[in-house]
């Protein structure tokens, strides 16, 4: 595998602007899923704060310009180590801090699954926790993180997000894991600045619908889980999935396991030919896949230390060429991995 240190390119990292917002993002952001630790439903396992802390100061340093994160990971804890990592950093040199609500989890069984609630008076408290936690007067992307399973219909929690906008507690707003009705329905009462969709070679069904809409309509897009958190590093392994650990969620999804571990891992050895001839990473050829479609503006990138952010920060710069493309969904008709939509290239002929 290419050394991706080898040759630093010190220049910026190239830019898109964020739907219609004032932010221009580079094309990876920070995911912050992961360093929230592993005492909660949706952990990853035992995680090294100060490790977390170094990896994210090292993606900033080399010019990611964005942070994912949410108040659920880690049950609060995430938030607090970005607040930590961003301490010291200038003003001007500050990345955007994105975070998501809707969420909320009782301390007393911190195992128990969270409950989606859009109650208003649960999000504004919500707000001024996160706001808190993070240690900012206010946040850029304020997202809803899933449709609430509260009763709370969709245009009620979508107004309070357009208020707390208004009001200057963050500085745009969007959804998370919505769908195309849904995502009509708060455009209605107010623009949906952005969607935080799951996407991947190997979960693909946003291309379908949403990726469309949302390309239409000036939404931006910054997807999660774009190497399917894991099985499309080229590092995984069957042997690697069965042992982890019980507190990493991974240890319980259908994908770790049996015909589609298979299926998966024999794609990502399929990426490995590619990243060769562009002289990187399997993980950067698997991010820049999710870029390639259009209304794409940035994909979420997680890393628990500074060498992870190295093996994926390839993609901010990567261009798969059509023969890439071709040769990736030849590789997801052969394998059978996923579903969805194998290729953006009909969606860029079309533009």
């Amino acid at each position: 595998m290419p050394d991706p240190s080898s040759s630093v390119d010190v220049s910026p990292l190239p830019t898109r602007r964020l739907g219609m917002t004032d932010m221009h993002i580079t094309r990876v952001g920070f995911g912050a899923w992961a360093i929230g630790g592993g005492d909660w439903a949706a952990g990853w396992g035992t995680q090294d704060d100060r490790e977390s802390i170094a990896a994210i100061r090292h993606a900033v340093a080399r010019g990611i310009n964005w942070i994912d994160t949410a108040a659920v990971y880690g049950l609060g804890h995430s938030e607090e180590v970005v607040r930590q990592a961003l301490v010291g950093i200038p003003a001007s040199e500050r990345p955007y801090v994105f975070t998501k609500c809707g969420l909320v989890w009782d301390e007393s069984d911190r195992r128990a699954p969270p409950r989606r609630v859009g109650a208003a008076a649960s999000i504004r408290r919500e707000v001024d926790a996160s706001l808190k936690r993070l240690g900012v007067e206010r946040i850029d992307l304020y997202q809803m993180h899933w449709p609430a399973g509260d009763g709370t219909p969709l245009e009620e929690y979508w107004q309070v997000l357009l208020d707390l906008k208004k009001a200057g507690k963050v500085r745009a707003v969007g959804l998370s894991n919505h769908n195309v009705a849904q995502l009509e329905a708060a455009e209605a009462l107010g623009h949906v600045d952005t969607l935080q969709p799951p996407f991947s070679a190997i979960r693909r069904e946003v291309a379908e619908a949403e990726l469309p809409w949302c390309h239409a309509h000036g939404t931006g897009v910054i997807v999660y889980s774009p190497m399917q958190s894991g099985l499309l590093t080229g590092r995984f392994s069957a042997q690697r999935a069965a042992a982890l650990p019980q507190d990493d969620w991974r240890s319980r999804n259908p994908e770790f396991t049996g015909e589609k571990l298979e299926r998966n891992l024999k794609l990502a050895a399929a990426l490995a030919p590619i990243a060769a001839r562009h002289g990187t990473t399997v993980p950067a050829v698997a991010v820049a896949w999710t870029l390639a479609w259009p209304g794409v503006t940035g994909a979420i990138v997680g890393a628990r230390d500074p060498a992870q952010v190295d093996g994926w920060l390839g993609a901010a710069r990567l261009e798969l060429t059509r023969d890439d493309l071709a040769e990736i969904a030849a590789a997801i008709a052969a394998t059978g991995a996923g579903t969805g939509p194998a290729s953006p290239l009909t969606s860029q002929e079309q533009e």
